[in-house]
């Protein structure tokens, strides 16, 4: 009996602890530009104009980023911040089209992938011309895109 009584105590000790984390992730993705500190708003100021009508889910996502960003080498933060000022230029139509490419790209085997982001390095270091004269010819296979 007192083994069924821990076990049921246990049970629910858990089921609020996950029930008080998803309320805590549900504010996270509701809150509003305002409510964001300044450091989260320095990081993410190329969605500004945008925030408040994001989805709960791409909020959490972005809010993770924000997060995450201290950690980040200088590298690191420059291309997040690349990325976020390049996908706040998109329209809704370019950023769906780069959610597919993304995840057509992450289904790959390694040694595909591998392949690709070869590739795009060697395409990375052709001259301004060169790469300009490709995506001219062939649009749909030479575009910007980061493979990492």
């Amino acid at each position: 009996m007192v083994r069924v009584q821990s076990r049921l105590a246990y049970s629910v000790v858990v089921f609020l602890c996950l029930f008080v984390s998803n309320i805590a992730l549900a504010d996270d993705a509701n809150v509003s530009w305002v409510q964001l500190n300044d450091n989260q708003r320095k990081v993410l100021n190329p969605l500004a104009s945008e925030w408040d009508t994001l989805r709960p889910w791409q909020r959490e996502k972005m809010l993770d980023i924000a997060r995450d960003y201290p950690k980040m080498s200088p590298a690191k933060q420059e291309l997040v911040k690349k990325r976020l000022t390049n996908w706040s230029r998109m329209t809704p139509y370019e950023r769906e089209n780069a959610r597919k490419k993304h995840q057509q790209f992450q289904s790959l085997p390694p040694e595909r992938k591998a392949e690709l982001r070869k590739k795009w390095l060697e395409y990375q270091g052709l001259p301004e011309a060169e790469r300009v004269r490709l995506r001219t010819e062939s649009p749909e296979t030479y575009t910007d895109a980061d493979l990492e």
